[in-house]
């Protein structure tokens, strides 16, 4: 049965998916490389109107988000992001170290742009409040695979902030995060 979010009734709004790459680009061009910091702090200031609408829209499918398992949980997200219009997403572990969100079809990503580097920072900041609500203690996101560098997904590592720098840290040194994250086991 398809589901009608009512936008409305939300402290949401809908945006324009160029909109959002038309924000990006001009941050870019304006600010060099230091765009992705305003980027991830929207982000962040978002996901606590956004997790409110999480928990509006399960409470009107006569749900409780204090009353989910992770299993039921990783469904109902994907769902809510769905209606919400952000795309897909895939819940799912890598080396039991960090969860990681797929998605083919996600929102702020621009498969055109061919950036050269994961671009969906909006995303990181939004995704690390959001889930960290969830998990009841401060998390981190890190967009390792993006359509906006040619990727066939955007994929972002949830963790800790403590695991997810050992992630950066071990990427920047060359390393390929599916190993870093191994190396963490």
């Amino acid at each position: 049965m398809a589901t009608q979010f009512a936008l409305a009734s939300t402290p949401l709004v809908a945006l324009p998916r160029q909109s959002l790459a038309a924000l990006r680009s001009a941050l870019i061009r304006d600010l060099g490389g230091n765009f992705a910091t305003y980027l991830q702090e929207a982000g962040y200031a978002g996901g606590e109107p956004v997790f409110a609408s999480f928990q509006a829209w399960l409470a009107s499918r006569g749900g409780n988000a204090d009353g989910i398992g992770f299993a039921e949980f990783q469904g109902l997200a994907a769902e809510f992001f769905r209606d919400t219009g952000w795309g897909s997403l895939q819940v799912g572990t890598l080396h039991d170290v960090v969860i990681t969100l797929d998605s083919a079809d996600w929102a702020e990503a621009d498969p055109s742009l061919n950036i050269g580097f994961p671009a969906c920072y909006y995303t990181m900041g939004l995704l690390a409040d959001f889930f960290g609500r969830i998990a009841g203690a401060p998390l981190a996101c890190y967009e390792v695979e993006c359509r906006s560098n040619g990727a066939a997904r955007c994929r972002f590592l949830l963790g800790s902030a403590e695991v997810i720098g050992a992630i950066y840290q071990r990427i920047s040194e060359g390393v390929g995060y599916e190993a870093a994250a191994e190396e963490l086991r």
